[in-house]
C-alpha cells in the first residue's frame, strides 16, 4: 500500500501541474469522443527530476568550503560543472601478480611456452575477458586483466585456480546460517567466490556437517572466511516473530496507501508482511533485527488493542454496478477515504452477488464516511441504449464522424460499442450521460426505422461466381442498389442498408444463384500428353475454344496433378456443344498419334535424311508425320513415325522403297521346329542379336507363340540373308542333335572323386564320350542326380562309365600307409588342415595319424578303394615335396624392403600363395656383415640389375649385411621362381620430363590427381619444388610399374595442353551495353530466362551489381561464336523491353499487403490477367506509396485503372476498420474514471531542461577555470569552443 501510494503522488502532483497551468501544463485533454486531444509538454528541471545524492551535496558543499579562495572555488566549479557530466564505463582494469613462492609450475623453461600461453587462452575465451601475462625477473607473474566487472571477477578467479598454488580451508558455520551465506539460486556463494577467487562447498541439506570447504590462494581464503563469518554474526542478530491480528483491523496497521507500515519499517528496521486483502490469513509476519522485530510488534499490538477498542461496524447497500466507483483506481477511493475519515471500507468479492460495503471505524467517524461512500458510488451514471449491433457502425458513422459530433460537448462521457451485445453503454456524469442517452437512442430508433437488413443461405460452391473476378460482380450490386453485402464462411449472405436497396439486391442475387442452380458441370477424359496440343502455344487454341463457347468455364489439372480429367461448366446447352467438340478435338488427336517402329540400316540411314534433310523433310511433309531417327552416336536402327495411321503406313513405304533401291533386300523364310525357338533366342535375346550384329544388322522375326507356325522370316541384303540363313540351321540342326537326356545317381559325398583334381576325371570322360556332364549345384535339391546331355550314343556311353566308376567308389576299404614321424606334425598343423583338403579332394577319405605321444608311424586310411589309392598318393606327393624343400637366399637392400612388401605385406603374400612358399624377411635391427657366398644364380641375375635404377656397380661391391637377406622356403624351381619374383619387386627411380607450369595441374585440387595416379600404378610421384622450378618429375617404383606411370604422365600432359588450347578458345569476352532497369527481365524469373541462354550457348554472363560505375555493361564469355549468337538472344529480349511503356500510380501503402495477397497469388493473378509487371516500393524507398506498371500501353492503363479501383474499395474498410477500433470496449473492466485522469498513458510527458546533454564541458585554456600555481603571472582567459558531454553540438 505504501509503494502504491509513493507512486501515485508524484502523479497526483503531476495532474494537478497540468490543470493549473495554463502555459506549461503537460497534461490531456480527453475529448468528447474519447480521442485524447495533445498539448505542449511541460518543462521540468534536471536537478528537480534527479537531485543529487547526500554524500554528493556534503563533496560539493566542502569542496567550496576552505583554503585558497580562488582554488577553492575553482575545484566547486569544476565539480558543479563536471557532475551530470560523469559518464561511469563498464569495462575495467585490474592487475595482481603471483609470487614466484605460490606458483604452479608447468615444466616450461621459456616464458610464453607450455601450458601459461594455453591456459590464458582458454580463460579469455571462456570469460570474455582479456588477459595480459608478464614475467618478472624474480620468477613471479603479473595478470592485467581488461573486461567487463564479472568478466574480470571470474577470469581472476580461473587465473589463481590454474597459476597459484591452492590451499584449502575447513570453516564451522550453524547450519541455519548457510541458506544466507549460498543466496538467492545460489548467487551470493558466485559472487562471493569470484570477489575471492576462491572455490566454496556448502554441505547439502542432507549433509549434517556444519563444515564449509574454502579452496584456494592463501589471501583469497581469508578473505571468503571473514565475509562467510561476517555474514553468520549478522544472522546470529536477526530475529523473527509471526502476530495474530485479525483481517479486519489490517487496513489500521497498513494505513491510507501503507503510510502506517511504511513509517513503521523505518523507524523500527524491521520488515513486516501484512497480507493483501485477497488473501484471507490473520498473521503478520516481522523480520529483522531483535530490537527492531520487538518494537514493530509492540506497535501493531497497540494498534490492535486500540481499534478493538473504539471500533464500530455499519452496512450499507449500494449497487454492484456502483463499486467500482467506490473502489478508485487501484483502490484510490477507499485509500482517500481511510485518510480523511480513519474508516475501513471493506467491499465484497468480485465474484459474491451481495451488494453490501461494510465500513468499520470509531463511532464518530463512520457519519462522513457513509456519505464519502454515497458521493463516490453516484459520481457516475452508466446506462443503456438499445440497438441492434448491425447498426452500430451507422451510428458512429464514417471514421467515427457521427459519435464525434454526439459527444463533443460531453467530453466526461464514455461511449461503448460491443458487437456482441445489442446495446450501447453510456457512463458518466449523470446529467451529461441523460442527454447523450436520449439523442443515441433517437438516431438508433431512425436508422432501426429506415435500415432493414436480410439473410440469404447460399451453395459455398457459387460464391465464386456471385463475387465476380475481382470482385466485379458483387461491387455493382453493392454500388446500384446502396447497401453493403457480407459473405460469410457458413454459406450465409448479408444484406445490409435501406429497404428498397436490401429488396432490389436481394432479388437480384437470387436470381444469379437461380442460374448458377440451373448451370451443369461434364467431365473429358483426356489423355494428359494431348493436354499441350489443345492448349497451344501461349493457350491460343483453348483462347479460340473459350471465345466460341464463351458461357462455358473449361479448367485443366494443375502440373502436379496426374488425373486426366477436364471439368466443363456452364449453361447446359453450351456445356453439351462443348463437350462434342472436346470429344471431336480428342479423337482427332489419337487419330494422328498412331506410332509404328520401322527398323532400317544403319548405313541407309544418310541416304534417307537426303542433302541437308531434304527426304526426310519431303517424305513428313506429304505424308503430315511426325518422323524420329536415331541419334548419330545411338546403335539402335529403328525410325519411329508417328501421324494418322494412313499416313503413317504411306511414310514407311517411302522409307522402305529408298532402302530397297538404294541395295537389293530380300526376305526368306526357314523351317525350325518352334521348341528350339527359345534356344535359339537365348537369354534375353543375346543369341539371336548377336547373330543379326555378325550378318550385317539383319532383321530375324519369329512366329508368336500363339500362331504355333514354324517359318522364321530373315529379311535384309543377299548376303547377309544368306549368312543368317546358314548360321540359324547350323544352330537348329546341333540343338535336335544334343537333345538327348540321361540321368546317373550317386553319393554327394563322392561327387569331387567322379570329377577329379581341377576337373581332370570329367574332362577325360567329356573328351572320351563327347557328351555334357552336369553335377547338381549348391541350390538344387536333389544333391545326388547326375544329367548327362548330348548324342544318344555318346550319353549312353557316358552313362556306362560312369555308373562303373560309382560302383567302384562304393566299395568301401581300410588300409594303412607308413609316414615318417617327423612329418606328421606337418599334416595336423593348423587344426589338420592340410588332412581335411586331402580328404575333401579324395572322397571323403578318413585319415587318422597316430595320437600325440605315441610312438608309430602308421597312418590309417578308410573310405573307397580308389579314394584310398588317390588319398595315398596325395600323402606321398606332400612328403616328397617336404623332403625336397630348400632355402634359399636373396639380398635386397633393407631400406626398400617395405616397398618390397606392399601396403600389409599384399605383395608378399601374393608371391607366398603364387609358388607356394615360405618367405622369412630379417630383424633390421641386426646389422651384422654377412659373409656367406651366394648361389651363383643369384649373382647372375644380381650383376645382370641395377639397385634403384641408380647404381651401376655389381653387388659384390657392396657390403651385404644380415638384415638385407630374405629367406625363401619351399621347393628349389619354387624358391628361385619366388626369389626372381621378390627382386623384381626391388623400386627404382626414373625421371620425366614436364614443364614446371604444369606441375599444378598434375597434382590436381588437394593433390587429388597425382594420388590417384600413385595408387592406379602403384608407385611414388614427387614433383619440384616452388622455389626450385625444375622441369621433371620423379617416378619410384617397380621398372614395369614406373614405364606405366610415365605413360600416364605423359597422357596426361598432353590433356593438359589439350585443355589449355581450349579454355583459351572459350575465354573470348564480349561486352554489350543494356540499360540496367532491363536486367530483371533478361535474367528472368529465378533466372530461368538467362540460365536458358546459358545453356543454349555454352557461355557464361556477367551483371554488372547495382549502382557500379558501369552497371550497364553485361559480359558475355565464352566461344566467339556462341558470344555474338547469346549477345543477339539477348538483344531480342531488349527490343521487346523497349516498346514497353512504364506508368507510375500514387497508391495508399496501407493496402499495398492487401492487393499483394498471400505469397503474391493476388498481385500475381492481375499481372497475369492485365499481361503487365508491377512492382511495389520498398521499404526504404523514398516513396512508400509509388507503385510501377510496366508493359503494352492499353493493358498499363487498363492495369491502373484496376488498381486504383481495388485502393479506393479496400481503403473503406481500412477507415472503418480503424474507426471501429477506437470504440471498441477497453479491456479493463474499470470504472471511466482512468479516461478522465490528466497524467494518463497517452501523456505527452514533459521536457527536461539542464540535463548534462546541455551544459558545457571546462574551458581547460582558460585561467579562471584552471588556474596556474605560484608566481606564474595570470593570463587572459582564451576563448575557445566547448563541446558538450557527448561531442560539439551540431
Amino acid at each position: 500500500m505504501m509503494q502504491q501510494q509513493q507512486q501515485q503522488q508524484p502523479m497526483a502532483a503531476m495532474e494537478v501541474g497540468s490543470g493549473e497551468d495554463g502555459g506549461g501544463g503537460g497534461g490531456v485533454v480527453v475529448g468528447s469522443s474519447g480521442i485524447a486531444a495533445y498539448e505542449q509538454p511541460s518543462v521540468r528541471s534536471y536537478d528537480d527530476l534527479f537531485p543529487a545524492l547526500p554524500e554528493s551535496a556534503q563533496s560539493q558543499g566542502g569542496a567550496g568550503g576552505g583554503g585558497n579562495g580562488m582554488l577553492g572555488g575553482g575545484a566547486g566549479g569544476w565539480n558543479a560543472a563536471t557532475r551530470s557530466l560523469r559518464v561511469g564505463t563498464s569495462v575495467i582494469t585490474q592487475v595482481f601478480r603471483v609470487p614466484f613462492a605460490e606458483r604452479k609450475l608447468d615444466n616450461s623453461d621459456k616464458f610464453g611456452e607450455g601450458e601459461s600461453l594455453h591456459s590464458c587462452g582458454n580463460i579469455m575465451k571462456e570469460t570474455g575477458a582479456h588477459i595480459e601475462i608478464s614475467a618478472g625477473k624474480d620468477q613471479s607473474l603479473t595478470f592485467l586483466v581488461s573486461g567487463k566487472h564479472n568478466e574480470v571477477l571470474e577470469a581472476r578467479r580461473k587465473i589463481l585456480s590454474n597459476f597459484q598454488t591452492q590451499a584449502s580451508k575447513n570453516v564451522s558455520i550453524p547450519k541455519e546460517h548457510h541458506r544466507w551465506i549460498l543466496g538467492k539460486k545460489g548467487d551470493k556463494l558466485k559472487e562471493l567466490e569470484k570477489l575471492t577467487a576462491t572455490k566454496i562447498t556448502v554441505p547439502s541439506m542432507n549433509d549434517p556437517s556444519e563444515n564449509i570447504v574454502i579452496v584456494g590462494p592463501k589471501e583469497g581464503i581469508e578473505k571468503a572466511e571473514h565475509e562467510i563469518r561476517v555474514t553468520s554474526d549478522e544472522q546470529s542478530k536477526k530475529a523473527f516473530e509471526r502476530v495474530d491480528v485479525p483481517k479486519i483491523f489490517h487496513p489500521f496497521v497498513v494505513g491510507a496507501f501503507g503510510e502506517n507500515l511504511a513509517a513503521m519499517i523505518a523507524e523500527t528496521g524491521a520488515r513486516i508482511n501484512v497480507p493483501p486483502q485477497s488473501v484471507m490469513k490473520d498473521e503478520i509476519v516481522i523480520a529483522g533485527d531483535k530490537d527492531g522485530v520487538a518494537m514493530a510488534k509492540a506497535k501493531i499490538e497497540a494498534i490492535h488493542e486500540k481499534m478493538k477498542k473504539c471500533c464500530n461496524t455499519v452496512q450499507v447497500e449500494v449497487p454492484k454496478s456502483q463499486h467500482k466507483y467506490v473502489i478508485g483506481p487501484r483502490g484510490s477511493t477507499i485509500a482517500e477515504i481511510l485518510r480523511e475519515t480513519g474508516v475501513s471500507v471493506e467491499m465484497p468479492p468480485s465474484d459474491s452477488a451481495t451488494d453490501t460495503i461494510t465500513l468499520r471505524g470509531p463511532h464518530d467517524r463512520l457519519g462522513p464516511a457513509l456519505g464519502k461512500v454515497y458521493e463516490k458510488a453516484n459520481s457516475v451514471r452508466s446506462t443503456d441504449v438499445q440497438a441492434p449491433s448491425w447498426i452500430h457502425k451507422y451510428i458512429i458513422g464514417r471514421k467515427g464522424a457521427s459519435i464525434k459530433e454526439i459527444t463533443q460537448n460531453y467530453a466526461k462521457v464514455h461511449v461503448e460499442f460491443n458487437d456482441k451485445e445489442s446495446k450501447i453503454k453510456i457512463e458518466g456524469p449523470p446529467e451529461e450521460v441523460e442527454k447523450v442517452h436520449e439523442r443515441i437512442d433517437q438516431i438508433a430508433r431512425d436508422y432501426v426505422a429506415r435500415y432493414t437488413f436480410t439473410e440469404m443461405k447460399v451453395d459455398q460452391k457459387f460464391y465464386k461466381h456471385i463475387i465476380g473476378k475481382s470482385g466485379v460482380n458483387v461491387n455493382r450490386i453493392k454500388d446500384e442498389a446502396g447497401v453493403a453485402i457480407n459473405i460469410e464462411e457458413s454459406g450465409q449472405i448479408r444484406i445490409e442498408g435501406v429497404r428498397e436497396g436490401v429488396e432490389k439486391a436481394q432479388l437480384e442475387l437470387e436470381e444469379l444463384v437461380c442460374k448458377l442452380e440451373n448451370e451443369k458441370e461434364r467431365d473429358v477424359i483426356i489423355d494428359q500428353r494431348h493436354y499441350r496440343s489443345i492448349i497451344g502455344t501461349r493457350g491460343e487454341n483453348i483462347k479460340e475454344i473459350r471465345e466460341r463457347f464463351n458461357q462455358v468455364q473449361i479448367s485443366f489439372p494443375g502440373p502436379n496433378d496426374k488425373r486426366d480429367v477436364v471439368k466443363i461448366r456452364g449453361l447446359k446447352n453450351d456445356v453439351d456443344q462443348c463437350y462434342r467438340h472436346m470429344q471431336k478435338v480428342v479423337k482427332e488427336l489419337n487419330e494422328s498419334s498412331f506410332q509404328i517402329e520401322v527398323p532400317i540400316f544403319k548405313q541407309f540411314h544418310k541416304f534417307i535424311i537426303g542433302k541437308g534433310g531434304a527426304n526426310i523433310r519431303k517424305i513428313r511433309e506429304e505424308t503430315q508425320t511426325k518422323i524420329d531417327l536415331p541419334a548419330e552416336g545411338d546403335t539402335n536402327d529403328v525410325i519411329t513415325i508417328t501421324g494418322k495411321k494412313e499416313n503413317v503406313e504411306e511414310a514407311r513405304e517411302k522409307i522402305r522403297k529408298i532402302q530397297d533401291e538404294l541395295e537389293t533386300i530380300v526376305t526368306e523364310e526357314i523351317v525350325i521346329d518352334p521348341k528350339f525357338y527359345n534356344s535359339l533366342i537365348g537369354s534375353r535375346g543375346k543369341l539371336i542379336h548377336s547373330i543379326m550384329e555378325d550378318c550385317g544388322g539383319v532383321a530375324i522375326k519369329f512366329p508368336s507363340a500363339e500362331s504355333r507356325s514354324d517359318k522364321v522370316t530373315i529379311r535384309g541384303p543377299k548376303e547377309d540373308v544368306d549368312r543368317a540363313k546358314q548360321q540359324l540351321l547350323d544352330l537348329a540342326s546341333e540343338r535336335q542333335l544334343s537333345s538327348y537326356t540321361a540321368e546317373v545317381r550317386a553319393k554327394a559325398q563322392h561327387h569331387k572323386f567322379l570329377i577329379g583334381k581341377s576337373g581332370a576325371n570329367i574332362k577325360k570322360l567329356r573328351d572320351a564320350t563327347g557328351a555334357r556332364i552336369v553335377f547338381p549345384s549348391g541350390q538344387d535339391e536333389d544333391r545326388e542326380l547326375i544329367t548327362i546331355i548330348g548324342k544318344k550314343e555318346a550319353v549312353l556311353q557316358a552313362k556306362e562309365q560312369l555308373e562303373a566308376t560309382i560302383r567302384e567308389i562304393d566299395n568301401i576299404t581300410e588300409s594303412e600307409i607308413t609316414v615318417d614321424p617327423k612329418h606328421h606334425k606337418y599334416f595336423v598343423a593348423r587344426r589338420g588342415e592340410i588332412l581335411h583338403r586331402i580328404s575333401d579332394e579324395c572322397g571323403g577319405v578318413t585319415i587318422s595319424f597316430p595320437r600325440s605321444g605315441v610312438q608309430g608311424d602308421k597312418v590309417v586310411l578308410k573310405g573307397a578303394k580308389d579314394c584310398i589309392e588317390a588319398t595315398k598318393l596325395r600323402i606321398l606327393e606332400h612328403i616328397a615335396d617336404l623332403e625336397s624343400m630348400v632355402t634359399l637366399e636373396c639380398i635386397i637392400p633393407q631400406q626398400v624392403h617395405r616397398t618390397v612388401m606392399g601396403a600389409k605385406g599384399y605383395k608378399v603374400q601374393g608371391i607366398v600363395a603364387q609358388f607356394d612358399v615360405q618367405i622369412k624377411f630379417p630383424d633390421k635391427s641386426n646389422t651384422d656383415e654377412y659373409t656367406q657366398q651366394l648361389q651363383q644364380q643369384q649373382q647372375q641375375s644380381e650383376n645382370e640389375q641395377q639397385m634403384n635404377g641408380d647404381c651401376g656397380e655389381p653387388e659384390d661391391a657392396v657390403v651385404v649385411r644380415q638384415c638385407d637377406v630374405i629367406r625363401i622356403t619351399g621347393k628349389e624351381e619354387n624358391c628361385r621362381a619366388a626369389r626372381q619374383a621378390l627382386l623384381d619387386l626391388r623400386p627404382i627411380t626414373i625421371d620425366v620430363q614436364v614443364p614446371f607450369d604444369l606441375h599444378r595441374s598434375i597434382i590436381g585440387k588437394n593433390g587429388r590427381d597425382v594420388k590417384e595416379l600413385m595408387d592406379a600404378h602403384d608407385v611414388h610421384i614427387v614433383l619440384s619444388p616452388a622455389d626450385q622450378e625444375e622441369d621433371r618429375i620423379k617416378i619410384t617404383g617397380t621398372p614395369q610399374n614406373t614405364e606405366n606411370a610415365r605413360e600416364a604422365v605423359l597422357a596426361k600432359v598432353a590433356e593438359i595442353e589439350i585443355d589449355r588450347k581450349e579454355r583459351k578458345l572459350k575465354s573470348f569476352a564480349l561486352q554489350m551495353e543494356v540499360n540496367p532497369d532491363f536486367h530483371p527481365k533478361i535474367i528472368g524469373k529465378r533466372g530461368a530466362v538467362i540460365t536458358k541462354i546459358r545453356a543454349d550457348h555454352d557461355v557464361q554472363i556477367t551483371f554488372p551489381k547495382r549502382g557500379d560505375p558501369e552497371e550497364h555493361i553485361i559480359k558475355i564469355t565464352g566461344y566467339e561464336e556462341n558470344t555474338y549468337r547469346a549477345r543477339d538472344d539477348i538483344m531480342k529480349i531488349v527490343n521487346e523491353l523497349n516498346d514497353l511503356v512504364k506508368e507510375e500510380v500514387n497508391i495508399d501503402p496501407r493496402v499495398h499487403s492487401r492487393l499483394i495477397g498471400t505469397r503474391g497469388r493476388s498481385i500475381r493473378k492481375i499481372m497475369d490477367d492485365f499481361k503487365v509487371d508491377i512492382k511495389f516500393p520498398r521499404s526504404e524507398d523514398a516513396n512508400p506509396s509509388l507503385v510501377i506498371i510496366t508493359g503494352p500501353e492499353e493493358n498499363v492503363l487498363e492495369a491502373k485503372d484496376h488498381l486504383l479501383n481495388l485502393e479506393e474499395e479496400y481503403m473503406q474498410d481500412v477507415s472503418e476498420q480503424e474507426m471501429l477500433n477506437i470504440y471498441r470496449a477497453p479491456p479493463s473492466s474499470q470504472g471511466g474514471d482512468n479516461q478522465h485522469r490528466g497524467g494518463g498513458r497517452d501523456s505527452n510527458g514533459f521536457v527536461v531542461a539542464g540535463g548534462p546533454w546541455e551544459q558545457q564541458a571546462p574551458n581547460t585554456d582558460s585561467v579562471t577555470e584552471f588556474p596556474s600555481f605560484g608566481g606564474r603571472p595570470s593570463e587572459p582567459p582564451q576563448v575557445s569552443p566547448i563541446a558538450g558531454a557527448w561531442g560539439n553540438r551540431r
